[in-house]
């Protein structure tokens, strides 16, 4: 529970920070058995009745953070990502469609969680980025009004074995087995998500830092481009990009990613070989 502890810490340092936190934060957990939804407050959660879509009410109980297993925040039946949106990683055109690719939902998993990699798996890059959370159907919406289909935000880590990247016709192996879409620990909702720093550590060493803001393909324009060709539904995810450079992750290695105001998110690594 310390990188719960670690994340509870600096979301109270956000208070103090430039960007307005008026974010309500919803996470999804394992607890007796049972899976439920809950609004974060401090270190307990507050039980929502049923889910997020449609939102339920507070059953009026609560449970410690200490006291359950978080999952990641959504059932999601779908799972986008945008390649190539900010120029400090790879650049895309502004003036084309955004290039999109999908992840597999059996790719998700929970903040805190350790990824345990294939064994044929000898080049795998951490990926930060900003994750949007669906939160009504959206079909051919237009990027005016699509911000109303975006429920909130959370943080992901797109995982990405590059040597498969290069060589697979298709990317499904190299972003999408299992493990290789950590996402958490909770939904923030009522945040300026094209505003917000972002930064990728591994073993505690900054690797990336970027402001959302300089995402070349804005979510209004992402999740207006999908709703073309995909019926977006409550709880699917779209992995907006990430920026910098990346690296090569070893059997130990501890990657976290943080968004002001949204949450820490932090796996450990750790490879087949070495069982």
């Amino acid at each position: 529970m310390e990188k719960i502890a670690a994340w509870l810490v600096a979301l109270c340092l956000f208070q103090h920070a430039s960007v307005v936190l008026s974010a309500d934060h919803y996470v999804r957990y394992e607890t007796k058995g049972k899976v439920r939804y809950g609004v974060l407050r401090g270190g307990e959660v507050m039980e929502l009745q049923a889910g997020l879509f449609p939102m339920s009410g507070m059953t009026g109980g609560s449970v410690a953070l200490d006291d359950i297993r978080l999952l990641p925040p959504t059932e999601a039946g779908k799972v986008f990502a945008v390649g190539m949106n900010f120029a400090s990683h790879l650049s895309s055109s502004s003036r084309k469609p955004p290039p999109v690719f999908v992840k597999l939902p059996s790719s998700l998993t929970a903040h805190g969680a350790t990824i345990v990699l294939p064994a044929d798996a000898r080049n795998v890059h951490f990926e930060g980025e900003l994750v949007l959370v669906i939160g009504k159907v959206a079909r051919n919406v237009s990027q005016d009004k699509a911000s109303d289909y975006i429920f909130g935000v959370t943080v992901g880590n797109d995982l990405t074995e590059r040597s498969w990247q290069r060589r697979d016709l298709q990317w499904i192996r190299a972003k999408a087995s299992d493990g290789f879409g950590p996402v958490g620990p909770s939904i923030a909702t009522g945040l300026d998500y094209t505003n917000l720093l972002l930064t990728t550590r591994l073993n505690n060493n900054v690797v990336q830092q970027e402001n959302t803001r300089h995402m070349i393909h804005s979510p209004a324009k992402v999740v207006s481009y999908l709703s073309e060709y995909f019926t977006l539904e409550p709880g699917d995810l779209i992995f907006m990009g990430t920026p910098g450079r990346t690296q090569a992750m070893k059997h130990g290695d501890v990657v976290s990613v943080e968004i002001e105001g949204v949450g820490l998110l932090s796996n450990t690594i750790e490879s087949s070989n070495e069982h």
